[in-house]
């Protein structure tokens, strides 16, 4: 029955593509750039969260029948504070594993909170600022992979003190299984 439907909706609706229609979706938005990126992986610990929520209120529901439930209160009054009870107690726990989230710093999205190194050491936070500044005026050269040029009679004395630049000479190995 499901193939049926599916093969008559094949057949009546409209097929009509353009590439607006054709573009992958991403909320709205305009996909830009690459899909291979890295994935952020605070993406991963909130849809944990959303998810661990989410099915904890799938247990919420059943409790709720009971709790409003005149036929269970009516056997016994105790089941009617049981159920409170309950509930409270697997509310606080979830309660605090939120708390646990949010004080870690795992809900935290747009600017996490940076982590200060704490020293015991005697050196003034001036010392720190004069050598990073030092640091900063040094650039480091981009790599290109043009050959050296050669060298001519009047560069032989300056290109025997200066270090020469040589190509990255990385050749991947990989072992076989089983070859341990």
């Amino acid at each position: 029955m499901v193939g049926f439907a599916f093969f008559i909706v094949r057949l009546i609706a409209p097929n009509k593509p353009n590439p607006e229609k054709l573009t992958s979706y991403e909320c709205g938005e305009e996909p830009t750039g690459n899909a291979w990126l890295p994935f952020n992986s605070r993406f991963y610990v909130i849809a944990l969260v959303f998810l661990l929520f989410d099915v904890e209120m799938v247990f919420i529901f059943p409790w709720a029948i009971v709790f409003g439930s005149h036929e269970i209160a009516g056997i016994d009054a105790r089941w009617g504070v049981l159920s409170l009870v309950e509930m409270f107690l697997f509310l606080g726990i979830l309660i605090l594993g939120l708390a646990y989230v949010w004080v870690k710093g795992d809900l935290n999205w747009i600017k996490p909170e940076p982590i200060r190194p704490i020293s015991d050491t005697n050196i003034p936070l001036a010392l720190y600022d004069k050598l990073n500044a030092e640091q900063s005026a040094y650039k480091v050269k981009e790599f290109t992979g043009d050959p050296l040029p050669t060298a001519t009679a009047t560069d032989t004395a300056t290109t025997a003190t200066a270090p020469q630049i040589r190509k990255p000479m990385f050749k991947p190995t990989f072992k076989k299984p089983g070859n341990e």
